[in-house]
């Protein structure tokens, strides 16, 4: 389905003339021209970002530290500012193509919350997720919901100062569906909640005195996407205080909503931070239970069964003779076996998955504390001795993406290009195949189709610079199995490592 989007420009008259002349009919610009700009604009920036991050890594005195974090902050500005400027663009050079199919709201609001989640805890923040009972799957383009909750969480963290940031979704009445993103910012003042959807307009971009600054684009594009799917987009004030951003759109239900898994059980949950709290209650009533929130330890309910207790609240051990499980940050893995040593029955890691808080919940009510595989988000090395190659034409990002695949305990083999990648696969074995989308001579896209047609069975992932749905679409028609988005982040290439590893779609042995 195709349905033509036409941002209205509530800019300055200075910029709305300038954008006028850049679109106007004399000089046309294509959607190619557009993703070769893309291109060229965050390859570079790409590879600062990068190096920054791979700096960051190594030793490093306080002032060093200090410019190495200004520089990767002023990067990501700057990334995020081209990002948002490009995807405008494009919005208004072409229609805007809705790719209906099944959604995982589960997938969805996990995915967004996962992958935002590095960036919140870099600000002290907590992010969270619920879903409503009831809803499992709908009808509706996954890509473009996924692209409105990332502008939205974005926008959340940035003006959050402490707290943290929570997205639900709920049914809005008969076939239709709400995606929300609350916060514990200061909020949008009434007289501007309309204005700030339209294109380069904000509110003051000020937090804690900091000007944070911006091109005033993001939600601009997230109504026009939600016009485009005949649904509606705005804010509110959040329970509590802070905004609450949000999409109202028709989506017929798919089945799929999840069993009552903790039905009947009674859960505490412990912690200071109410987007913690909250979160865990809603999934826990999710999932058939009732869950009840506890500020400290000290003020427990007496008939809740289970405590699940925040490892903010550095607790020295469980707060008396129920099963205890504490949650962890990604970060905190190393303290996984000295909890358990203090007598807590497991772990659960931030942001919270209601199915494996089913599952520790289970193993506790059976006493037994180390059932369940690990959480794969705190793995360790997530792929030692697996053969990777490596297809990217740029130095500087073969480079940083080698960095990063060897200290998985990867091993690879670079290709400068699509005809050196045919050689390699022609007599070599791998288990995963990295490939630039966009080369010289042989693009990424031709590469793959070109060996699938050989029978290379190899589960291929696109590395891009480009952010747009329509790219993602172009590899996955090409035989491609996932995209990666650059730059790329040691937890995004660790899930798609990880998935590896685990086999993947395909027997190991069937891959060339």
């Amino acid at each position: 389905m195709t349905r033509p989007v036409v941002p209205s420009f509530g800019a300055s008259p200075a910029v709305a003339d300038s954008l006028q002349a850049a679109s106007a009919p004399a000089t046309p610009v294509s959607i190619e021209e557009l993703a070769s700009l893309s291109h060229e604009f965050r390859t570079p920036l790409n590879g600062v970002l990068g190096l920054a991050r791979l700096l960051e890594s190594t030793p490093l005195t306080g002032e060093q530290r200090s410019y190495v974090d200004a520089l990767r902050e002023s990067g990501e500005h700057l990334l995020g500012l081209v990002n948002q400027l490009l995807d405008f663009a494009r919005l208004g050079a072409s229609t805007v193509e809705i790719q209906t199919g099944d959604v995982s709201l589960e997938n969805l609001l996990r995915g967004v919350c996962e992958l935002t989640a590095p960036r919140a805890t870099e600000k002290g923040l907590e992010i969270g997720w619920w879903i409503a009972p009831g809803l499992g799957r709908i009808r509706g383009d996954e890509g473009r919901l996924r692209q409105i909750l990332l502008n939205y969480v974005a926008n959340a963290i940035k003006f959050t100062g402490e707290g943290g940031v929570l997205v639900s979704a709920v049914a809005a009445g008969p076939g239709r569906i709400r995606l929300s993103v609350g916060d514990t910012g200061p909020g949008v003042a009434e007289a501007e909640r309309e204005r700030i959807f339209e294109p380069f307009v904000q509110t003051d971009p000020r937090v804690d005195g900091v000007n944070l600054g911006g091109a005033g684009l993001g939600l601009a594009i997230v109504r026009s996407l939600a016009t485009a799917m005949e649904g509606r987009a705005g804010v509110d004030p959040a329970p509590g205080g802070g905004a609450e951003f949000w999409l109202e759109l028709p989506a017929a239900r798919a089945g799929g909503s999840p069993g009552r898994t903790l039905s009947q059980r009674r859960i505490a949950v412990v912690s200071a931070n109410p987007v913690v709290a909250e979160a865990a209650i809603r999934q826990i009533a999710s999932r058939g239970g009732e869950g009840v929130a506890a500020a400290s330890l000290a003020n427990l309910p007496a008939h809740a069964e289970f405590v699940l207790v925040d490892h903010a609240l550095r607790p020295a051990g469980p707060p008396d003779d129920r099963p205890a499980i504490i949650l962890l940050s990604p970060e905190d893995r190393g303290l996984i076996d000295d909890y358990r040593a203090r007598g807590f029955a497991g772990y659960l890691i931030k942001p919270l998955r209601p199915a494996s808080l089913a599952q520790r919940v289970a193993a506790a009510a059976r006493g037994r504390s180390r059932t369940g595989r690990l959480d794969d988000r705190i793995a360790p090395a997530a792929a030692p001795g697996l053969r990777v190659l490596l297809v990217e034409d740029h130095a500087i990002n073969a480079l940083l993406a080698t960095a990063m695949l060897n200290r998985e305990g990867c091993v690879v083999d670079p290709a400068a290009g699509g005809p050196e990648a045919l050689a390699a696969v022609a007599v070599g074995t791998y288990d995963l195949i990295l490939m630039d989308m966009r080369m010289p001579g042989m693009t990424g896209p031709e590469t793959a189709q070109q060996m699938r047609s050989q029978g290379v069975k190899t589960p291929i992932v696109a590395l891009t610079a480009n952010t747009f749905e329509d790219d993602r679409q172009v590899c996955l028609a090409s035989g491609m199995d996932d995209f990666l988005v650059k730059p790329l982040t040691a937890d995004a290439l660790r899930r798609i490592l990880s998935q590896v590893a685990r086999g993947w779609n395909e027997p190991a042995g069937r891959r060339r």
